[in-house]
């Protein structure tokens, strides 16, 4: 039985905990905005280069310099992903408190770096956007345990805290506007590096040392607690221990143990929910990382017409937070339903994933063909599409390791996860290289190239699917088989009809 004290304390951490992923963990994937400031202030400028047109006028070639704002996306992005399992392995082994301590730490300095960077010093731009983006990824994950305190609504909260992730990305939008009517990025800066304060907060009163269990234990208390003792007051913090005497059901002790990490690693849904992420996140990641001079082409170089496109993808991925949800509600609603005849529980909850996944994949089809029609307008719909699969991927991803594997080993298996994905996402740098060197700018043969390496994204789906169906088939068999093998023989003998 739940008190009244824990439900309040749940509710402020989850409120918390969405403004923490809404306005901090996911903004470097708002990088377009930014670039378009910082390109204005002559970052990079020493990589742009006269050139000479065909009909003899001057104009200025910066594709070196799109190409280093390029590459510090591709790098943050890499990092991002890649050291995801560092922070998963040290959220395993040392805890939620030390986690997000290395997290904000990481995240304030790279804010603290893009505040004090200048053109002279651009290079500064790589470490401040690897910081941020890994910062920002220990948040997210910290912050996604919350949702064992709310058992049945488990999923909808991991993909909400997922939508705001991705709506954070608004955050440089709002930098950018802040900049258009006076304030300095200096000054934007410096109050979002003041928000570490909010986070260490959170992390002293709003968190347990370790980390949330699930499913969540009756009496179960976490974070700073006070405690009248007589006259005086003493500070206790208290996480879930279970009782050294307190003996486990017979049927648990009856499970079969878990998986090894080896095991999880080995397995067939390991390497197919990391080719699922991968290919769908290389798509998004070369869309967010050439989208300014993408624009630029279409729009003829017509400055404030690209400034207008984006403003509206900024404001478009402010939604996430909106359609996130939405993933999540599919796979609750779908878990509720009667569970196929012979499908065990983690075979029900993997079963209510693949519509998620199906969904997902179709989103990214549809956002790659839209990305490839080289229609300005069309860009509003390719927004549209992308960020609706940008929120379902990451919910539907993290939802996923959460079912599948072990929740000892969860951490360390949704780093490798990332960590994986992150080593095909450094293909987006190649990627535009080839664009520029070779297709003259006309991304239009890699757009098809990508569009035909998302279709393998729906191997997963279908692999989750065949797998619980094939499972549930087997044991459903098995179980009538047991059955007959029950009833009497004279019972079971043919019946002679006498005629």
């Amino acid at each position: 039985m739940k008190s009244k004290g824990l439900n309040v304390r749940q509710g402020f951490t989850f409120i918390t905990g969405l403004a923490e992923c809404l306005f901090f963990a996911g903004f470097i994937f708002g990088w377009a905005s930014l670039v378009f400031i910082l390109k204005s202030q002559g970052f990079f400028g020493s990589f742009c280069a006269n050139a000479t047109n065909s009909d003899g006028s001057q104009v200025q070639d910066c594709r070196g310099q799109d190409e280093q704002f390029s590459l510090v996306f591709t790098i943050a992005s890499f990092m991002n992903n890649f050291l995801m399992f560092v922070n998963g392995a040290i959220f395993d082994r040392f805890g939620t408190l030390v986690a997000r301590l290395f997290g904000i730490a990481l995240h304030t300095s790279g804010i603290l770096m893009l505040a004090f960077a200048t053109p002279v010093f651009s290079m500064l731009l790589y470490p401040a956007l690897s910081f941020i983006a890994v910062g920002g990824m220990m948040l997210l994950l910290s912050n996604m345990q919350v949702a064992n305190l709310f058992g049945a609504h488990r999923f909808t909260i991991i993909t909400i805290y997922n939508g705001a992730f991705d709506s954070s990305s608004g955050v440089f939008v709002l930098v950018k506007l802040a900049y258009k009517f006076g304030i300095p990025l200096k000054a934007s800066f410096l109050f979002l590096a003041a928000g570490s304060i909010l986070h260490v907060l959170r992390t002293i009163f709003l968190f347990p040392r370790t980390s949330i269990p699930y499913p969540l234990p009756d009496h179960y208390k976490y974070g700073i607690s006070y405690k009248r003792l007589g006259k005086s007051n003493k500070t206790v913090q208290s996480d879930y221990q279970m009782p050294v005497d307190e003996k486990k059901p017979p049927d648990e002790e009856d499970e079969k143990p878990e998986k090894t990490f080896r095991e999880c690693v080995l397995s067939k849904f390991f390497f197919l929910v990391v080719l699922w992420l991968s290919v769908i996140q290389l798509r998004h990641y070369l869309f967010i990382g050439t989208l300014n001079p993408m624009l630029e082409r279409l729009a003829g170089g017509d400055e404030s017409l690209v400034s207008q496109y984006i403003n509206a993808f900024a404001f478009t991925q402010m939604c996430g937070l909106l359609i996130g949800p939405i993933n999540g509600f599919i796979m609750d609603r779908h878990k509720r339903k009667p569970p196929v005849a012979g499908m065990s529980e983690q075979e029900a909850d993997l079963n209510s994933a693949v519509l998620s996944f199906f969904l997902t994949s179709a989103l990214s089809l549809a956002f790659s063909i839209c990305a490839s029609v080289p229609v300005l307008p069309l860009q509003y719909f390719t927004f549209v599409t992308m960020v609706v699969t940008y929120s379902f991927v990451y919910g539907g991803m993290s939802a996923f390791v959460a079912m599948a594997f072990p929740p000892r080993h969860f951490g360390k298996m949704y780093g490798l996860v990332f960590g994986l994905s992150a080593v095909l996402s450094l293909l987006q740098y190649a990627c535009f290289a080839v664009v520029e060197e070779f297709l003259a700018g006309d991304p239009l043969y890699m757009n098809i190239a990508l569009t035909v390496l998302v279709l393998f994204s729906f191997s997963h789906p279908l692999n989750v699917f065949l797998h619980c169906r094939t499972l549930a088939s087997q044991r459903a068999k098995a179980n009538m088989a047991t059955d007959t093998n029950t009833i009497p023989a004279a019972s079971r003998a043919p019946v002679i009809l006498s005629t």
